[in-house]
């Protein structure tokens, strides 16, 4: 069993573009869901934990987010700011100085859940095997994912090996934008704007990228009937409750 990583990265510098209008004055991780900004939810889990060092990438709309978290004491907060957007690899490999030699969480900013009998970053934590995997992806089933319409991303062996649907396939997992990497995945990448993509792509074929499945529920906040969808849940499923 590995120690929970001291160190976590959000990604929050993207421009939500599928979001607008709403996002031509919010940046997609300030709209709020169930009465707090998608970047707290975010925190918050991160906070509860353990994690005590988080890097917030920043870009579209920067100034609104820096402020906000401003006078947030816990977990302590770095800013990595990008003139240039520098997608989701790019973003990570720039600020992994902050990051460290240690392997830590990246969280996408727009990833939305709720914990089932397990509390999610704990299982991550707890299967983490720097042996055997250098990237360790928090998946959901693709049908049961509120929100989400796509096709799935990745197969699943019972080991938690990863490999990718193939092109006309539906697969049963998704990405749910946690995970552990470890820093040495970037060694010999691209400079400037790259995806995470191309990271997964070297460790599949390394056989070096795993996955676990989720327990509780998983929101994708991507377009405002996502939100609709995720907002109508909550107040359904858990009147008169606020998530953290």
């Amino acid at each position: 069993m590995a120690p929970m990583p001291k160190k976590a990265m959000v990604l929050a510098a993207g421009k939500g573009l599928r979001m607008r209008p709403i996002t031509d004055k919010t940046p997609k991780p300030m709209i709020p869901v169930n009465g707090r900004p998608l970047l707290d939810h975010a925190l918050d889990r991160l906070q509860d934990a353990g994690i005590e060092e988080v890097v917030v990438n920043t870009h579209h709309l920067a100034e609104q987010i820096e402020r906000h978290l401003a006078t947030r004491k816990t977990p302590k907060i770095t800013f990595s700011r990008e003139d240039d957007l520098l997608e989701t690899a790019g973003g990570v490999k720039k600020a992994l100085a902050l990051l460290g030699d240690e392997p830590f969480i990246v969280v996408n900013a727009d990833a939305f859940w709720l914990n089932g009998p397990t509390d999610a970053l704990g299982r991550l934590a707890d299967i983490w095997n720097e042996d055997q995997m250098d990237g360790l992806l928090l998946l959901h089933s693709t049908v049961d994912a509120y929100g989400y319409a796509g096709k799935g991303d990745f197969n699943c062996e019972a080991c938690g090996k990863l490999t990718r649907r193939s092109e006309m396939e539906l697969a049963p997992w998704l990405f749910a934008g946690i995970q552990i990497l470890h820093p040495k995945v970037f060694v010999d990448t691209p400079d400037g704007a790259f995806s995470l993509n191309v990271i997964y792509d070297r460790l599949l074929e390394a056989e070096r990228l795993y996955g676990v499945v989720h327990d509780g529920e998983w929101f994708h906040i991507g377009t405002p009937d996502g939100l609709a969808e995720a907002e109508a849940f909550l107040k359904v499923r858990y009147p008169g409750v606020k998530h953290r």
